[in-house]
C-alpha cells in the first residue's frame, strides 16, 4: 500500500506536494465564500469554477506536448512561482478591498493558464520519479497526500475567513508555495528516470489522439472521466448552497463538508494504491458507485445522512480518480505520456467551463438538490452505458464470426 514511499525523490515530491495542495484548498475554499459574498450567486461560483478551467480546455493537450518536450521538473519549478504569483495578486486585492468579481475572473482565467501546463506535467512526471513497477501505488500516494491535505486546508482556510478575513487565506497559500519549490530543486536528479525529449515537429497532437483512438480501452477511460470532471464534481457549487441554503450555515459548514470528503477519498486513494492491477470494468463499477452515492446524498432528509454520504463518496471518487489515471499512465508509451495526460487533463478538467455554470444555473433556479442530483445522475447514466456497450462487443463479434463462416 505504501511501496513508492521506499523511493528517496518521491518521499521528497510527496512532501512539497503536501505544502502545495495544503494551499490549494485554502484558497478554494476562501475563492469559493468570497465568490458568493460578492455576488449571491451560485451561479456565479460555477462561473468562476469554469474560468479557472477553460484554458486547460483550450490548451491542456498543448500543456502536455510542452511536458514531452522539455525537462519536467523545470517545467513544474516555473509553474509553483506563477501559482504562487497569482495567489499573492489575490491576496493583496482582498486585503486592500479592491477585488471585485471581475477581478476574481481574470485571476481564475490567468491561474487557469498555469493549471493548463502544471497538470499535464506533474500527472507525466511521477513516471519520472518511481519506477514503473511503483507507478500505480505512487499515482494512489499522491491522491492519499491530496486528499490528506484537505483535511486541514479547509479547516484552516475556515479559521482564517472567519477570523481574519479571506484575503490572508490567499496569502497563505502563496507561502505554502514556497514548500514544492524548495522539495523540488533538492530532488537527486541522477536518481531520475527521465523520459526521452520529443523534437519538435509538426502533427504530434494528431498522433497522440490516433494513438489513442487504436487502445479503446485508454479513450473509454478517457471519455467516462471526462463525463465525471464535466457534471460530477462540481462540489463548489452544490456544497456551498447546500452549506448557505439547506443548512443554513457558514463557511465553517462548507469546509467541514470538505474534511468529511477527504475522510472518505483517503480511504478510496489507499483503496486504489494496494491494487497491483485494474481492469475497465472495475473503473465503471466505480464510476456507477460515486453516482449513485452523490444521487442519494442530493435526497439526504438530514444533516448526519448527508454527512455519512459524503464519506462514500469520497471513497468512490478517489478510488476512481487514482484507478483510472494509473491505468492510462500504465497503458501508454512512455514518449507519449504526456501528450495523452494532457487529453486525460483536458477532459478531466476542460469539461468544467461546460458543466459548471450548468449545473450553478439549475441549483439557483431549480434548486441545489436538483442540481447535486444531476452531478450524480449523469455518471451513473454513462457508465452505465459504458458498460452495456463493452458488455455488447463480445456477442457482436462472434455474431459476425458466424456470419463469415456462414
Amino acid at each position: 500500500m505504501f511501496a513508492a514511499l521506499r523511493v528517496r525523490n518521491f518521499r521528497i515530491y510527496a512532501t512539497g506536494q503536501a505544502f502545495a495542495n495544503t494551499g490549494v484548498w485554502v484558497q478554494n475554499i476562501a475563492l469559493d465564500w468570497l465568490t458568493l459574498e460578492l455576488t449571491g450567486s451560485p451561479a456565479a461560483v460555477g462561473i468562476a469554477m469554469a474560468l479557472q478551467f477553460l484554458p486547460i480546455l483550450l490548451f491542456g493537450m498543448y500543456g502536455g506536448m510542452i511536458a514531452d518536450r522539455y525537462p519536467k521538473r523545470n517545467i513544474l519549478l516555473v509553474t509553483q512561482l506563477c501559482s504562487a504569483s497569482v495567489a499573492a495578486t489575490l491576496a493583496i486585492l482582498t486585503i486592500t478591498g479592491n477585488i471585485t468579481v471581475g477581478l476574481i475572473y481574470v485571476l481564475a482565467v490567468v491561474g487557469g493558464l498555469v493549471v493548463a501546463l502544471d497538470n499535464p506535467t506533474r500527472q507525466a512526471f511521477v513516471g519520472e520519479v518511481v519506477p514503473a513497477p511503483y507507478m500505480r501505488n505512487a499515482i494512489a500516494m499522491n491522491a492519499a497526500v491530496f486528499q490528506s491535505t484537505r483535511l486541514v486546508g479547509p479547516a484552516l482556510s475556515s479559521v482564517l475567513i472567519g477570523t481574519i478575513g479571506s484575503g490572508w487565506a490567499f496569502a497563505v497559500n502563496a507561502l505554502l508555495y514556497i514548500g514544492p519549490t524548495i522539495t523540488l530543486a533538492s530532488m537527486r536528479t541522477e536518481e531520475l528516470q527521465p523520459a526521452t525529449a520529443i523534437p519538435r515537429e509538426k502533427g504530434q497532437l494528431r498522433s497522440a489522439l490516433r494513438y489513442v483512438a487504436d487502445r479503446p480501452h485508454v479513450g473509454w477511460t478517457i471519455a467516462l472521466v471526462g463525463v465525471f470532471g464535466t457534471f460530477g464534481l462540481n462540489f463548489p457549487v452544490v456544497l456551498t448552497a447546500m452549506a448557505s441554503e439547506t443548512f443554513h450555515a457558514g463557511a465553517g459548514m462548507y469546509g467541514t463538508f470538505n474534511i468529511v470528503l477527504a475522510v472518505g477519498s483517503i480511504a478510496g486513494a489507499l483503496f486504489a494504491g494496494a491494487r497491483s492491477h485494474s481492469r475497465l470494468r472495475l473503473i465503471l463499477l466505480l464510476g456507477a458507485a460515486f453516482g449513485v452515492s452523490q444521487t442519494l446524498a442530493a435526497l439526504a432528509p438530514n444533516l448526519g445522512t448527508f454527512m455519512v454520504l459524503l464519506v462514500l463518496m469520497g471513497v468512490t471518487n478517489l478510488a476512481f480518480q487514482a484507478i483510472a489515471n494509473s491505468s492510462v499512465q500504465l497503458w501508454v508509451d512512455q514518449e507519449y505520456r504526456g501528450r495523452v495526460m494532457g487529453l486525460y487533463v483536458l477532459v478531466f478538467m476542460g469539461g468544467t467551463p461546460i458543466g459548471g455554470p450548468i449545473i450553478g444555473w439549475i441549483t439557483e433556479h431549480v434548486g441545489v438538490r436538483a442540481g447535486m442530483a444531476v452531478c450524480g445522475i449523469v455518471p451513473l447514466v454513462v457508465a452505465i452505458a459504458l458498460a452495456a456497450v463493452l458488455a455488447a462487443q463480445p456477442a457482436m463479434a462472434r455474431r459476425r464470426e458466424m456470419a463469415l463462416a456462414g
